[in-house]
């Protein structure tokens, strides 16, 4: 039995931004998936965090750089947490995969400063 593709924790997936306003990211952009694939199959949507080539996010603290293998560097923005229907934005995964699991706890605890989701 083939087990259909549904993004999952830690996945980064190609998903389209549009509509955005102001200095939101806009277009095709890879996304680091936050939740859960039971939640993002019974949804369709998924909660997660934009990223970007740009190299001055280099500076940006709440971006962490994710080093892929082909020796490029893509940062995971922190402090833009989106939900999107990722059906109805095509979603699709990204060459990269997933992020690596010391890459995706960083986020989560960069993120946790931000909102404070949960106590310490």
């Amino acid at each position: 039995m083939v087990r259909r593709w549904v993004p999952d924790r830690r996945d980064i997936i190609w998903i389209d931004f549009d509509l955005q306003v102001g200095r939101e990211m806009k277009s095709r952009h890879p996304m680091m998936i936050l939740s859960p694939r039971i939640v993002n199959d019974a949804t369709s949507i998924v909660v997660g965090l934009p990223m970007s080539t740009q190299e001055y996010n280099a500076s940006n603290p709440f971006a962490v750089a994710l080093h892929a293998k082909d020796g490029s560097t893509g940062y995971i923005i922190a402090n833009q947490p989106k939900s999107f229907d990722w059906r109805l934005r095509n979603a699709k995964v990204h060459p990269w995969k997933q992020a690596p699991e010391d890459v995706f706890e960083s986020v989560c605890e960069k993120l946790n400063r931000i909102i404070s989701i949960c106590s310490e």
